[in-house]
């Protein structure tokens, strides 16, 4: 559910001035990506009246569109990193993060990194690594990191400054980047690149000019900001929208009941309703009502959209299901 809204407002914010939509599968985290959810997804997208300009599906001048087929790229940017000496490895866990954290930390991102490994130079890897038994890697691996020993990550050394970056719905977000955010892992210890690398490599390598996504990314797009400077590379707009939460808050999952969209398709559940109804959640129309995404491109605008969360309630499956229920109240 708080996905397809997510990618519903992205395409409509780029459709409605007419740019081009590229699906990208960011398929990195193994073993959590299951082989069958990219093909899934593509459908649930179709099913809602979606599409794309270039995907796995529909190539184009960016392919390949899956991250764990574009692996060369992101080890070309670390190594430049590594030279550069932007990036440290860093052997701690995140119980060591935790318990070395100076002060409590009550969101997400948990607490800054203290900078326990951050005396360290590039090339401590190799010292690090020198002992270790080679063959081992894993099979998406980009950096050679330790196993059967200590392993270790690189970590990227931020800039001890103030950073701000107009947001196109939000304004003006500013962050001191050492205090708040801290160095951040740009290659995990299992060789794998972060989220953080990737995304920019291939934001950057597409001609990306506009990334529309959930509002608690919002302290990622600092670190990649960090990641633009240092290449030199021009970064897109970023609109940053409220998520889909439950009852209880949190972000909606699976503990608030299965809101899959092939759930949904199997309950019955048209797409234009489900279109409706996430269009009336974001502010875009006046009242739940079947809708085709086409249909709200000519009205679309940022300024329109709430800035609060949307709260989803069993009357609003309830709407969904059966079209006899009666409107809900956001």
């Amino acid at each position: 559910m708080g996905n397809a809204r997510t990618y519903l407002l992205a395409w409509l914010s780029i459709r409605s001035r007419g740019g081009r939509v590229i699906l990208r599968i960011e398929d990195l985290d193994s073993p959590r990506v299951k082989p069958w959810a990219t093909s899934q997804a593509m459908e649930d997208l179709r099913w809602l009246g979606l599409d794309w300009d270039e995907g796995p599906d529909v190539t184009g001048l960016h392919a390949p569109y899956l991250q764990t087929q574009r692996l060369p790229l992101y080890r070309a940017a670390l190594e430049q990193l590594i030279a550069a000496e932007r990036v440290y490895p860093c052997t701690c866990s995140r119980t060591d993060i935790a318990s070395a954290a100076s002060a409590p930390h009550a969101s997400q991102e948990g607490p800054v990194y203290p900078g326990t490994c951050a005396h360290r130079r590039a090339r401590h890897a190799q010292e690090l690594a020198a002992s270790q038994p080679q063959g081992h890697g894993q099979p998406h691996a980009i950096a050679a990191s330790p196993h059967g020993g200590v392993p270790f990550a690189w970590r990227l050394r931020v800039r001890r400054t103030t950073r701000s970056f107009e947001d196109r719905l939000r304004g003006v977000e500013v962050a001191d980047m050492a205090r708040e955010l801290g160095d951040f892992v740009v290659a995990k210890a299992d060789g794998t690149p972060a989220y953080q690398l990737a995304v920019v490599v291939d934001d950057h390598a597409m001609g990306i000019t506009e990334v529309l996504r959930g509002d608690d990314l919002v302290p990622s797009t600092f670190r990649q900001l960090e990641l633009y400077e240092f290449f030199g590379w021009q970064p897109p707009a970023f609109v940053h929208v409220p998520l889909v939460v439950g009852p209880d808050g949190r972000r909606l999952a699976k503990r608030h009941g299965d809101t899959r969209l092939a759930t949904l398709r199997a309950q019955g559940v048209q797409p234009q309703r489900l279109v409706g109804l996430l269009a009336w959640s974001c502010g875009l129309l006046d009242r739940p009502q079947p809708v085709l995404p086409s249909e709200l491109l000519t009205t679309f605008d940022l300024g329109r959209l709430h800035r609060q969360p949307w709260v989803f309630q069993p009357e609003h499956q309830a709407w969904l299901v059966d079209r006899h229920a009666p409107t809900p109240a956001r």
